[in-house]
């Protein structure tokens, strides 16, 4: 019949292929992420450097604005009608000269203060690009305490402002001197950063720009839809442990954008310039598209590799596992030709050797099986036979005590037969006498001695009944002990087994030693009891076999709950019984207590004992779960402990010890 193949729990080829994709594949997918990883951030750095370049750019450009405002205002400080006008505080000359100047500039508003800081006059363009003016009334209008001081400490203080229509005042305030370096007023020019200015710079650096004040809040910007964030949204770039560098979708085009810091005087305000990265990301995207796609050629090429590998390496594998399964189905050694010289080729070259000896081995071992299985035979035919001997001793030791037992009721019932025989031929002569002549009866009465029958009779035949329930109880005892009817597992009382076993054994107690009960309310256990009542039978023998002359014996039972036979044992909620049987006899020494057990070893003379009842009484309790102690001391006496389960353990029965 033909073997099947057992499947393993885990494949071979599974796992060779696993883990060549782990030390493979997965190196090489890290490799290609870190790489485009890697590529993707220098795009972003090549970007960001571009863009630092430009926001150099635009740096330079708010300078050259500032160069540009300072060069008009020297131009314009040397016209000494504005001096002059400006010093007497001839606001009308003054607007007149500033509308003049305006319209040939860039410059958006340019306004006049006198030596005190009042306004006197303000020229700017509007949103058209016409030029008007402002003189106030009434109400004066005043240069800020805090510009003033710093004009005059630096000469001149440059401020940005900000608008509600998105719009940007880079501010340039100046002292006006006259000759004498007299200070006579005031000169502000502002130039705007519009959405226009920005759209014009966008044109020319093919960016967009977003302008921002320094607290992140946005101002300006070249594109409609930056608008439409949130105000706050942009304030998240503006953290001082973030990069400035950040990605943002315009009309779902990528950008990246780097915030740069910028400076007007005293105002700071940043730039945000963002590049299109559509380029870049296409540039990008086939990039990883080439990754994957060489990540993917090289995967299945590892794939094809370890499949015919593995298919080459295990095919002698599952050879050598067919061969080892067939093992048990082939009458003759296994062996598997040998396919190449490399190391699995050893392998095989050493199985068939193995297989050899294994068969060898195999066959020499089933010869000393059969030869073990006739000796075990003959050694289990010898150890019945000696366990038949050894009851067969028990029971002549208990015949002869019961027959003594027996001997002494029978006795005195069969002597007393030939009285009351006697004694009812007289009556029956009386009752015929009586029938035939009553007037012989009185004679006949005082011949028989018929007044000492009347008294004589019933005490003999009290006596006969006495010794008849004897002989009762003792047959009655000797069919408890055996029981062969009940070598079942069932319910018993340890005292009245306690209490049977004394009564067989009653021939040999009586008159020589005293036997002391102490028995305490026990529950009821399940067991063999004819097994039982030979344990009881044999250590009580022994126990009245060991007393040489007169003595005690002291048997004792009580409960117990929560005892734990040894180390290995689990406890046994149904509780347990100890039964102690303890005897005033001659004792043991220590060599002798270790050997009681074993079979053959006795202490008894040639002819008086087997050897083989504590052996067996040990086998018995063991099987029913329970354990034997001993304790003794020569001189003293021995004290057996026996301790049972109320419930033994689950398990066959031992027919050899009910045989």
């Amino acid at each position: 019949m033909k073997t099947l193949r057992r499947k393993p729990k885990r494949s071979l080829r599974t796992i060779l292929i696993v883990w060549s994709l782990l030390f493979s594949v997965v190196p090489l997918a890290f490799v290609t992420l870190y790489s485009m990883k890697k590529y993707e951030r220098a795009i972003d750095h090549e970007l960001t450097q571009r863009l630092k370049g430009n926001a150099r750019e635009v740096e330079i450009m708010l300078n050259d604005y500032r160069t540009s405002l300072q060069q008009r205002r020297e131009r314009y400080l040397r016209d000494p009608s504005l001096t002059y006008h400006l010093s007497m505080g001839d606001g009308n000359t003054v607007r007149n000269v500033a509308s003049t100047w305006i319209r040939s500039d860039d410059t958006s508003s340019l306004t006049f203060f006198n030596r005190e800081g009042r306004m006197l006059a303000s020229v700017f363009k509007d949103n058209k690009g016409a030029v008007r003016s402002f003189m106030p009334g009434q109400d004066a209008v005043f240069l800020s305490a805090k510009y003033m001081a710093e004009v005059k400490e630096n000469q001149e203080v440059g401020v940005a402002e900000y608008s509600d229509d998105h719009k940007m005042n880079l501010i340039l305030i100046s002292q006006v001197n006259n000759g004498s370096g007299r200070l006579i007023g005031y000169m502000e020019q502002v130039i705007d950063l519009n959405q226009a200015y920005l759209t014009k710079i966008k044109n020319r650096l093919k960016l967009e720009l977003i302008l921002f004040k320094d607290n992140g809040d946005m101002v300006a910007a070249s594109h409609a839809d930056f608008y439409l964030y949130k105000k706050d949204f942009f304030k998240n770039y503006f953290h001082p442990q973030k990069d400035l560098f950040f990605d943002l979708n315009v009309r779902s085009a990528p950008y990246g954008f780097l915030v740069y810091p910028l400076d007007w005087g005293i105002s700071k305000f940043y730039v945000a310039l963002g590049a299109s990265k559509s380029e870049s990301a296409a540039v990008l995207r086939n990039v990883n598209i080439a990754f994957m796609t060489v990540v993917g050629a090289v995967v299945m090429l590892l794939i094809l590799t370890i499949l015919v590998t593995s298919s080459w390496v295990l095919k002698p594998l599952y050879d050598l596992v067919d061969a080892l399964q067939s093992f048990e189905s082939q009458e003759q050694a296994v062996t598997i030709p040998v396919k190449n010289d490399t190391e699995i080729g050893l392998l095989t070259e050493s199985f068939n050797e193995m297989s050899k000896k294994i068969w060898t081995a195999r066959s020499d071992l089933r010869k000393k099986i059969t030869e073990l299985e006739s000796a075990n035979r003959e050694l289990k035919e010898t150890q019945t036979k000696l366990v038949h001997s050894a009851k067969m001793v028990s029971l002549g030791q208990l015949v002869a005590g019961v027959a003594h037992e027996l001997n002494n009721p029978i006795g005195f019932i069969y002597s007393n037969m030939t009285y009351l025989r006697d004694y009812s031929d007289k009556l029956i002569r009386l009752v015929e006498s009586a029938e035939k002549d009553v007037t012989k009866l009185p004679a006949l009465k005082e011949e028989y001695e018929f007044e000492y029958i009347v008294k004589d009779m019933p005490k003999l035949i009290s006596s006969c009944q006495d010794g008849a329930r004897r002989t009762r109880d003792i047959v009655l005892g000797l069919r408890n002990f055996s029981r062969l009817e009940e070598a079942k597992l069932q319910e018993i009382d340890l005292h009245q087994s306690l209490d049977t076993t004394l009564n067989l054994l009653q021939g040999e107690i009586k008159g020589r030693v005293e036997i002391h009960r102490q028995y305490e309310p026990t529950p009821h256990i399940h067991c063999y009891a004819s097994q039982i009542n030979q344990v009881f039978m044999n250590i009580l023998s022994n126990a009245v076999q060991a007393i040489e002359g007169s003595g005690h014996i002291w048997i004792s039972t009580l409960p117990l709950k929560d005892y734990k036979p040894n180390k290995d044992s689990k406890l046994n909620k149904s509780g347990w019984v100890q039964i102690s049987i303890q005897d005033s006899g001659k004792g043991m020494s220590a060599e002798t207590i270790d050997k009681i057990f074993d079979p053959f070893f006795t202490t008894k003379g040639v002819g008086q004992g087997t050897g083989l009842g504590l052996s067996i009484s040990y086998g018995i309790v063991q099987n029913h779960g329970g354990e034997v102690q001993v304790r003794s001391e020569v001189g003293v006496g021995t004290e057996f402990i026996v301790i049972l389960p109320i419930f033994p353990p689950v398990q066959e029965k031992n027919t050899q010890l009910l045989s």
